[in-house]
Protein backbone atom coordinates (compact mmCIF):
# COMPACT_ATOMS: atom_id res chain seq x y z
CA UNK A 1 0.00 0.00 0.00
CA UNK A 2 1.38 3.42 -0.98
CA UNK A 3 1.64 6.23 1.53
CA UNK A 4 -1.09 8.15 -0.29
CA UNK A 5 -3.51 5.25 0.15
CA UNK A 6 -2.58 5.06 3.84
CA UNK A 7 -3.31 8.76 4.25
CA UNK A 8 -6.66 8.39 2.48
CA UNK A 9 -7.51 5.40 4.68
CA UNK A 10 -6.70 7.40 7.82
CA UNK A 11 -8.83 10.29 6.57
CA UNK A 12 -11.75 7.92 5.97
CA UNK A 13 -11.36 6.37 9.44
CA UNK A 14 -11.26 9.81 11.06
CA UNK A 15 -14.22 11.08 9.07
CA UNK A 16 -16.38 8.11 10.03
CA UNK A 17 -15.39 7.86 13.68
CA UNK A 18 -14.99 11.48 14.86
CA UNK A 19 -18.70 11.99 15.54
CA UNK A 20 -19.93 8.45 15.87
CA UNK A 21 -19.64 7.49 19.57
CA UNK A 22 -16.88 4.95 18.97
CA UNK A 23 -13.70 7.04 19.49
CA UNK A 24 -11.81 8.53 16.56
CA UNK A 25 -8.52 8.84 18.47
CA UNK A 26 -8.73 5.21 19.49
CA UNK A 27 -9.41 4.06 15.93
CA UNK A 28 -6.57 6.17 14.54
CA UNK A 29 -4.10 4.75 17.06
CA UNK A 30 -5.31 1.23 16.29
CA UNK A 31 -5.02 1.84 12.54
CA UNK A 32 -1.52 3.29 12.88
CA UNK A 33 -0.48 0.41 15.11
CA UNK A 34 -1.71 -2.19 12.62
CA UNK A 35 -0.25 -1.15 9.31
CA UNK A 36 -1.16 2.42 8.36
CA UNK A 37 1.96 3.94 9.90
CA UNK A 38 2.52 6.32 12.80
CA UNK A 39 1.74 9.97 12.10
CA UNK A 40 2.56 13.24 13.82
CA UNK A 41 0.29 14.78 16.43
CA UNK A 42 -0.35 17.64 14.01
CA UNK A 43 -1.53 15.20 11.32
CA UNK A 44 -3.90 13.43 13.70
CA UNK A 45 -5.37 16.64 15.07
CA UNK A 46 -5.35 18.29 11.64
CA UNK A 47 -7.55 15.63 10.05
CA UNK A 48 -9.81 15.89 13.10
CA UNK A 49 -10.16 19.56 12.19
CA UNK A 50 -11.36 18.44 8.76
CA UNK A 51 -14.16 16.53 10.45
CA UNK A 52 -14.94 19.54 12.63
CA UNK A 53 -15.16 21.74 9.52
CA UNK A 54 -17.75 19.30 8.16
CA UNK A 55 -19.89 19.86 11.27
CA UNK A 56 -19.36 23.61 10.98
CA UNK A 57 -20.79 23.47 7.46
CA UNK A 58 -23.73 21.32 8.58
CA UNK A 59 -24.59 23.62 11.49
CA UNK A 60 -23.67 26.91 9.82
CA UNK A 61 -27.23 28.26 9.98
CA UNK A 62 -27.46 27.53 13.71
CA UNK A 63 -24.04 29.07 14.32
CA UNK A 64 -24.94 32.15 12.29
CA UNK A 65 -28.18 32.52 14.24
CA UNK A 66 -26.36 32.34 17.58
CA UNK A 67 -23.70 34.86 16.55
CA UNK A 68 -25.89 37.40 14.78
CA UNK A 69 -28.99 37.22 16.99
CA UNK A 70 -27.22 36.99 20.33
CA UNK A 71 -29.39 39.73 21.82
CA UNK A 72 -32.28 37.25 21.80
CA UNK A 73 -32.32 35.89 25.40
CA UNK A 74 -32.60 32.22 24.37
CA UNK A 75 -29.73 32.51 21.87
CA UNK A 76 -27.55 34.45 24.29
CA UNK A 77 -28.14 31.89 27.03
CA UNK A 78 -27.30 29.00 24.70
CA UNK A 79 -24.18 30.77 23.40
CA UNK A 80 -22.94 31.48 26.94
CA UNK A 81 -23.35 27.82 27.83
CA UNK A 82 -21.36 26.78 24.76
CA UNK A 83 -18.59 29.21 25.72
CA UNK A 84 -18.61 27.94 29.31
CA UNK A 85 -18.31 24.30 28.24
CA UNK A 86 -15.45 25.21 25.89
CA UNK A 87 -13.57 27.20 28.55
CA UNK A 88 -13.86 24.34 31.04
CA UNK A 89 -12.39 21.99 28.44
CA UNK A 90 -9.61 24.47 27.62
CA UNK A 91 -8.60 24.99 31.26
CA UNK A 92 -8.51 21.26 32.04
CA UNK A 93 -6.64 20.68 28.78
CA UNK A 94 -3.97 23.23 29.67
CA UNK A 95 -3.55 21.61 33.09
CA UNK A 96 -3.10 18.21 31.41
CA UNK A 97 -0.45 19.69 29.10
CA UNK A 98 1.39 21.30 32.02
CA UNK A 99 1.38 17.97 33.86
CA UNK A 100 3.04 16.38 30.85
CA UNK A 101 0.15 14.15 29.80
CA UNK A 102 0.76 12.15 26.61
CA UNK A 103 -1.48 9.79 24.68
CA UNK A 104 -0.68 6.09 25.18
CA UNK A 105 1.48 4.40 22.56
CA UNK A 106 -0.08 0.97 23.09
CA UNK A 107 -3.52 -0.28 22.12
CA UNK A 108 -4.38 -2.13 25.34
CA UNK A 109 -5.65 0.91 27.31
CA UNK A 110 -7.73 1.93 24.29
CA UNK A 111 -9.24 -1.56 24.12
CA UNK A 112 -10.23 -1.36 27.77
CA UNK A 113 -11.71 2.11 27.25
CA UNK A 114 -13.77 0.80 24.32
CA UNK A 115 -15.18 -2.05 26.39
CA UNK A 116 -15.86 -0.03 29.53
CA UNK A 117 -17.29 2.84 27.50
CA UNK A 118 -19.57 0.45 25.63
CA UNK A 119 -21.10 -0.91 28.83
CA UNK A 120 -21.35 2.63 30.19
CA UNK A 121 -23.25 3.69 27.06
CA UNK A 122 -25.71 0.83 27.47
CA UNK A 123 -26.39 1.82 31.07
CA UNK A 124 -26.60 5.52 30.22
CA UNK A 125 -29.01 4.89 27.35
CA UNK A 126 -31.20 2.82 29.69
CA UNK A 127 -31.32 5.58 32.30
CA UNK A 128 -31.80 8.40 29.78
CA UNK A 129 -34.76 6.61 28.20
CA UNK A 130 -36.59 6.78 31.53
CA UNK A 131 -36.32 10.54 31.85
CA UNK A 132 -38.91 13.04 30.56
CA UNK A 133 -38.08 14.38 27.11
CA UNK A 134 -36.21 17.65 27.65
CA UNK A 135 -34.54 19.71 24.92
CA UNK A 136 -33.31 22.61 27.08
CA UNK A 137 -29.61 22.80 27.93
CA UNK A 138 -29.10 23.63 31.60
CA UNK A 139 -26.01 25.13 33.19
CA UNK A 140 -25.32 21.78 34.86
CA UNK A 141 -25.32 20.14 31.43
CA UNK A 142 -22.95 22.78 30.02
CA UNK A 143 -20.46 22.31 32.85
CA UNK A 144 -20.54 18.52 32.73
CA UNK A 145 -20.23 18.45 28.92
CA UNK A 146 -17.10 20.60 29.21
CA UNK A 147 -15.62 18.21 31.77
CA UNK A 148 -16.65 15.12 29.79
CA UNK A 149 -15.09 16.49 26.62
CA UNK A 150 -11.69 16.89 28.23
CA UNK A 151 -11.84 13.53 30.00
CA UNK A 152 -12.42 11.94 26.59
CA UNK A 153 -9.31 13.72 25.31
CA UNK A 154 -7.23 12.42 28.21
CA UNK A 155 -8.43 8.82 27.85
CA UNK A 156 -8.32 7.70 24.18
CA UNK A 157 -11.01 5.17 23.38
CA UNK A 158 -13.56 7.00 25.54
CA UNK A 159 -15.00 8.96 22.57
CA UNK A 160 -15.57 12.69 22.87
CA UNK A 161 -18.96 12.51 21.17
CA UNK A 162 -20.16 9.64 23.38
CA UNK A 163 -18.93 11.30 26.58
CA UNK A 164 -20.49 14.68 25.79
CA UNK A 165 -23.78 13.39 24.35
CA UNK A 166 -24.46 11.10 27.30
CA UNK A 167 -23.33 13.70 29.84
CA UNK A 168 -26.02 15.94 28.38
CA UNK A 169 -28.65 13.20 28.16
CA UNK A 170 -28.14 11.95 31.71
CA UNK A 171 -28.05 15.32 33.45
CA UNK A 172 -30.86 17.33 31.92
CA UNK A 173 -31.01 17.32 28.11
CA UNK A 174 -32.62 13.92 27.65
CA UNK A 175 -33.72 14.61 24.05
CA UNK A 176 -31.18 12.77 21.91
CA UNK A 177 -31.13 15.30 19.05
CA UNK A 178 -30.77 18.34 21.37
CA UNK A 179 -27.98 16.66 23.36
CA UNK A 180 -26.16 15.75 20.16
CA UNK A 181 -26.41 19.28 18.76
CA UNK A 182 -24.95 20.85 21.91
CA UNK A 183 -22.17 18.24 22.08
CA UNK A 184 -21.23 18.78 18.43
CA UNK A 185 -21.32 22.59 18.66
CA UNK A 186 -19.02 22.53 21.71
CA UNK A 187 -16.61 20.36 19.74
CA UNK A 188 -16.20 22.98 17.00
CA UNK A 189 -14.15 25.60 18.91
CA UNK A 190 -12.44 22.87 20.93
CA UNK A 191 -10.94 21.08 17.95
CA UNK A 192 -10.08 24.27 16.10
CA UNK A 193 -8.23 25.44 19.20
CA UNK A 194 -6.42 22.10 19.53
CA UNK A 195 -5.35 22.24 15.87
CA UNK A 196 -4.14 25.82 16.24
CA UNK A 197 -2.18 24.91 19.38
CA UNK A 198 -0.41 22.01 17.65
CA UNK A 199 0.33 24.15 14.59
CA UNK A 200 1.93 26.84 16.75
CA UNK A 201 4.03 24.18 18.52
CA UNK A 202 5.26 22.82 15.19
CA UNK A 203 6.11 26.29 13.87
CA UNK A 204 7.79 27.34 17.12
CA UNK A 205 9.93 24.21 17.28
CA UNK A 206 11.09 24.50 13.69
CA UNK A 207 9.60 21.13 12.77
CA UNK A 208 7.37 22.57 10.04
CA UNK A 209 10.01 21.74 7.43
CA UNK A 210 9.75 18.07 8.41
CA UNK A 211 5.95 17.92 8.39
CA UNK A 212 4.35 16.21 5.41
CA UNK A 213 1.97 19.02 4.50
CA UNK A 214 0.71 17.23 1.38
CA UNK A 215 -0.35 14.21 3.44
CA UNK A 216 -1.97 16.51 5.99
CA UNK A 217 -3.88 18.34 3.27
CA UNK A 218 -5.11 15.12 1.65
CA UNK A 219 -6.13 13.64 5.01
CA UNK A 220 -7.92 16.87 5.92
CA UNK A 221 -10.01 16.92 2.71
CA UNK A 222 -10.87 13.21 2.89
CA UNK A 223 -11.86 13.52 6.53
CA UNK A 224 -14.02 16.57 5.76
CA UNK A 225 -15.98 14.85 2.97
CA UNK A 226 -16.45 11.56 4.82
CA UNK A 227 -17.39 13.27 8.10
CA UNK A 228 -19.98 15.41 6.32
CA UNK A 229 -21.67 12.26 5.02
CA UNK A 230 -21.33 10.43 8.35
CA UNK A 231 -22.76 13.26 10.44
CA UNK A 232 -25.68 13.82 8.06
CA UNK A 233 -26.48 10.13 8.38
CA UNK A 234 -26.10 10.13 12.18
CA UNK A 235 -28.39 13.13 12.68
CA UNK A 236 -31.11 11.33 10.74
CA UNK A 237 -30.46 8.02 12.49
CA UNK A 238 -30.75 9.29 16.07
CA UNK A 239 -34.22 10.75 15.49
CA UNK A 240 -35.74 7.29 15.84
CA UNK A 241 -32.93 5.03 17.04
CA UNK A 242 -30.80 4.54 20.14
CA UNK A 243 -27.01 4.42 20.34
CA UNK A 244 -27.08 0.75 21.39
CA UNK A 245 -25.48 -0.64 18.16
CA UNK A 246 -22.48 1.64 18.69
CA UNK A 247 -22.11 0.42 22.28
CA UNK A 248 -22.17 -3.21 21.15
CA UNK A 249 -19.61 -2.46 18.43
CA UNK A 250 -17.29 -0.86 21.00
CA UNK A 251 -17.56 -3.87 23.31
CA UNK A 252 -16.93 -6.34 20.48
CA UNK A 253 -13.93 -4.41 19.09
CA UNK A 254 -12.38 -3.85 22.52
CA UNK A 255 -12.82 -7.50 23.51
CA UNK A 256 -11.32 -8.69 20.23
CA UNK A 257 -8.30 -6.46 20.71
CA UNK A 258 -7.77 -7.65 24.29
CA UNK A 259 -7.95 -11.29 23.19
CA UNK A 260 -5.69 -10.82 20.17
CA UNK A 261 -3.07 -8.42 21.52
CA UNK A 262 0.03 -9.75 23.31
CA UNK A 263 0.50 -8.60 26.89
CA UNK A 264 1.29 -4.89 26.94
CA UNK A 265 0.60 -4.58 23.20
Amino acid sequence: MTDLLRVIALGIIEGITEFLPISSTGHLLIAERFGLGERSDLFNIGIQAGAILAVTLIYWRRIWQLLTDWREPANRDYLLKLVTAFLITAVIGLVAVKLGFKLPETVTPIAWALVIGGFWMLGAEFLAARQPDRSAVTWRVAILVGIAQMLAGIFPGTSRSAATIFAAMLFGTSNRSAATEFAFLVGIPTMYAATGYELLKVLDSGQAAHEDWTALGVGFVVSLVVAFIAVKWLLGYIVGHRFTPFALYRIALGAALLLWLPAGG
